[in-house]
């Protein structure tokens, strides 16, 4: 005799509030393991499904599940200067990545990845709390480029260590790419590549080389490239296509909705730069400044 299996009803819990904007799944995971979720005035646990007619609380204040149930994913891509860290609040008074984003209604930013405080350059934000924890997830391998400048006596041999992969402290790391752009004396700028995105990991690369960054900045996450327009401090709303191009690079469908276009009142240039899906990248000849231009590798060049 066979028994027939009920499928289980609805979305995971922590994928209904990622989707809603409220954070990552791996932070809404912790919220629920906290206590600080109920659904349908019962407290919710790891495991439990909802639907977007279910009644959800967050510390006892309903979500607003408009946007999950809309379908809507927006992203947008904001010049972090130096000097911004990026929590949402500093006991310190620092200024914050968040403070200059445009204001959301019953759904919050959620930034993809982090810049350390001395690190400029591209950060991207989004509503999605699904898209945000895939493309941080390093199973994923999401290519994330850099301009540094780093200061020292940089050599071919060292320049080759850090292609071939070297130990730090929590593990094995390496550049996928690696280009010299330039510079003078002791002080060169390079364009390099990761395929994840572990605390200050760039800088730890080098100075398992004995060499100093001096200067830091993201210039590209998977397919965005930060535009040449976009001052420090602005921000710019990703195209849907190109949004639905993150999203493909991480497994996911594509958003039935478009969000409407913004930009930053402060500056009226628009076209956010993409390249395409890592392994064909565009191949450019030497680059005259570190800045431009990103995207531009050639392929196992210290190999």
């Amino acid at each position: 005799m066979t028994t027939e299996t009920t499928p289980p009803q609805g979305e995971k819990l922590q994928k209904i509030l990622a989707g809603a904007g409220l954070g990552s799944r791996r932070e809404m995971e912790r919220w629920i393991s906290e206590g600080r979720i109920s659904v349908n005035g019962e407290q919710a646990s790891l495991g439990d499904r909802a639907s977007a007619e279910d009644k959800i609380a967050v510390d006892g204040r309903p979500v607003k599940l408009e946007t999950y149930a809309s379908g809507i994913r927006r992203v947008i891509a904001y010049n972090k200067p130096e000097g911004e860290i990026c929590s949402r609040h500093d006991p310190e008074g620092r200024p914050t990545v968040f403070d200059k984003l445009p204001r959301l209604q019953g759904e919050r930013w959620i930034a993809i990845g982090r810049l350390d405080i001395n690190t400029s350059g591209l950060m991207l934000f989004t509503t999605d709390g699904e898209l945000a924890s895939r493309l941080m997830h390093p199973s994923y391998q999401v290519e994330r480029e850099y301009a540094v400048r780093v200061m020292g006596n940089t050599t071919e041999q060292k320049v080759k260590n850090l292609f071939d992969g070297v130990e730090l402290e929590d593990g094995p790391a390496r550049f996928t790419d690696i280009v010299d752009s330039g510079g003078s004396g002791i002080n060169r700028w390079f364009h390099v590549c990761l395929l994840e995105g572990r605390n200050r990991e760039v800088r730890r690369l080098w100075e398992s080389q004995d060499l100093t960054v001096s200067r830091l900045k993201r210039v590209r996450f998977a397919n965005v490239i930060i535009p040449d327009h976009l001052r420090m401090g602005q921000w710019e709303e990703v195209e849907k296509t190109h949004i639905d191009e993150l999203a493909a690079a991480v497994q996911l469908s594509p958003a039935p909705n478009t969000p409407t276009r913004r930009v930053d009142p402060r500056h009226t240039k628009t076209g956010l730069k993409t390249r395409g899906t890592r392994g064909k990248p565009a191949i450019n000849k030497k680059r005259p400044s570190p800045h431009k231009k990103p995207g531009a590798f050639k392929k196992n060049r210290h190999r």
